[in-house]
């Protein structure tokens, strides 16, 4: 499965936990605190899925950049790691600030990191194509979620600013 590494499903399936807790976070913004629903799947989107989830790889790829290496099935101490840690740094903390800023700020936020993303997307599955990478963190949860993240959010901000 994974070059001379053995990996289990939670590898595959722990970028998943971010959207689901998402779509928790926006059922109780919605229900519990009267939210319009559109408002509350899109500030729960930013905020988890771009804020916490950025947060998340920046840890990752910078304290252990060799093992996200190894899970991505790419060679360990290459520079990328640090540069792609505080790429995922800067788009974490423009989704937390998505709770302060509102209205133009969350368009450009899901704007960048959807660009950020469908670009991730397209060097994963391109590097399944060429070298047949199944890795879980270039083939696994990761690249549904690089491909579903902008599709939710782009969706959402359709919905709220266009119709």
């Amino acid at each position: 499965m994974g070059q001379g590494r053995d990996h289990r499903v939670q590898d595959y399936i722990q970028p998943l936990a971010f959207p689901a807790g998402a779509i928790v976070l926006a059922l109780a913004l919605s229900i519990v605190w009267n939210m319009a629903p559109v408002d509350a799947f899109l500030l729960s989107f930013l905020v988890v899925t771009v804020g916490l989830q950025g947060i998340w790889a920046f840890l990752g790829h910078y304290f252990k950049a060799d093992m996200v290496a190894a899970l991505i099935g790419w060679p360990a101490g290459n520079p990328f790691q640090t540069e792609i840690a505080f790429a995922n740094l800067a788009f974490g903390i423009l989704g937390l600030l998505c709770v302060f800023y509102r209205g133009e700020f969350w368009i450009a936020t899901a704007i960048g990191i959807s660009v950020f993303l469908l670009g991730a997307a397209s060097v994963h599955i391109r590097d399944i194509r060429e070298r047949g990478n199944l890795n879980p963190a270039n083939a696994g949860g990761i690249l549904v979620t690089d491909i579903l993240t902008p599709i939710a959010l782009l969706g959402l901000l359709a919905l709220r600013y266009l119709l």
